[in-house]
């Protein structure tokens, strides 16, 4: 009998690449990784995980590859955690008759202009926006809104390109920076010039139609929107609880989304929550290592099961509070680290995480690839958490040190 595959196109850089890796193995599953450059993600080695080279953003090479493999696998289920390639995912499920997100629904949620016109029509409160392709285009937008305005790529992830611009001349900075050849585009340069939402971050995971839990957030300075903590399950009152729930459900209707994970980003605003942003898949890490250790849910492995057609199971054992602190570059130059089983041998803590090795050159981005690792801790309280998650990110020993200037 041929050996049943998860077929796993692109992967992670971070951990959660590694947990869905992990995950299919617990399940019985052979994963291969489908990826246009599988030396991106070093777990492929260390687990020893067959990983096959083909072009991921062309469809009938996917295909092409996907039914080579179904002449020696058991093809169960096809997944991915990244945006760019899960319209694709979608369409390969529907190709070869397994369980998968509808690829149309994916597409459209990824375009975040088209995402917000749906919100918008459907009666979900979204922050003032306008589209825009040119300079010009840009400075009419941002004057119809208002400064201060978020500038973002329509179509991306990880908050990359997404800066606020307070002034004229920060928004002719980051215009001439998105524009100007320095940002990566996928595909033709669109901007999404959105009004400022102000107040607290909230973020819902959610699989099939049923939200799993609520994090706070809070970010590092501005401009950029960099997270340095998460907590689940966030301080809300029931109100509060009941109105997050209720918009991020609508979310699902308005955008046909609902099979599978799902994670909404919102503001809590002067007029209540106010939906920033909807990814159609699981969020990376570290949102489902925060879920299992407050719920008893492993959403990774659940996401699996799903693909593969198999009973899955969203009950909550447990109720834990956990914060999850970011640690974040904070300078140009080369990581050093130390102390790390010092800080994991804290009673509390759940896991202590560097994704990069000692000696790796880092180069701030103003994005999520600034996060160079993680503290995880969990307790009954969020004050007794709070203190446990602080204590251990004081033992671990990090640094950067500035690149040597040149002639030096």
């Amino acid at each position: 009998m041929a050996k049943r595959a998860l077929l796993l196109v692109e992967g992670h850089t971070r951990c959660t690449g590694l947990l869905y890796i992990q995950a299919a193995k617990r399940l019985g599953l052979r994963p291969i990784t489908l990826s246009t450059d599988p030396t991106l993600y070093d777990y492929i080695a260390s687990e020893e995980v067959e990983a096959i080279r083909v072009d991921t953003a062309n469809l009938d090479a996917l295909i092409h590859e996907c039914s080579r493999l179904s002449a020696r696998y058991d093809i169960a289920g096809i997944a991915s955690t990244e945006d760019h390639v899960y319209p694709a995912v979608g369409k390969l499920c529907r190709h070869f008759d397994l369980p998968g997100p509808n690829p149309e629904s994916i597409e459209r949620c990824c375009d975040k202009f088209t995402q917000r016109q749906l919100l918008g029509d459907a009666g979900v409160p979204i922050p003032a926006y306008r589209l825009a392709t040119n300079v010009t285009e840009v400075k009419s937008a941002a004057a119809e809104i208002g400064l201060p305005v978020i500038l973002k790529p329509a179509v991306g992830a990880g908050s990359r390109g997404v800066r606020l611009c307070c002034n004229v001349g920060e928004l002719a900075e980051h215009t001439a920076y998105l524009l100007g050849g320095k940002h990566i585009w996928r595909s033709s340069p669109k901007i999404l010039v959105e009004e400022f939402a102000q107040g607290p971050y909230y973020c819902a995971d959610i699989m099939e139609d049923a939200v799993i839990g609520i994090y706070a957030g809070e970010f590092g300075p501005l401009p950029h929107f960099v997270f340095r903590e998460l907590t689940l399950p966030a301080p809300l009152t029931d109100d509060e609880l009941e109105r997050i729930v209720d918009v991020s459900l609508g979310c699902l209707r308005a955008l046909g989304l609902g099979w599978g994970p799902t994670n909404v980003e919102l503001k809590w605003t002067k007029r209540g929550p106010v939906v920033i942003e909807v990814n159609p898949r699981l969020a990376g890490t570290p949102n489902p290592q925060m879920i299992q250790l407050a719920y008893g849910v492993d959403l990774i492995s659940e996401h699996i099961k799903l693909a593969i057609g198999d009973q899955w199971d969203l009950r909550k054992t447990h109720s834990q509070t956990v914060v999850a602190q970011i640690l974040v570059a904070d300078r140009d130059g080369t990581l050093d680290w130390s102390g790390v089983d010092r800080a994991a041998a804290v009673p509390g803590i759940a896991e202590v995480k560097f994704y990069a090795e000692p000696k790796t050159p880092i180069i701030r981005k103003g994005d999520s690839r600034e996060w160079i690792g993680h503290v995880i801790a969990a307790s009954p309280s969020l004050a007794q958490t709070q203190a446990i998650v602080q204590h251990a990110a004081d033992l671990v020993d990090w640094s950067i040190t500035p690149f040597p200037e040149l002639g030096e």
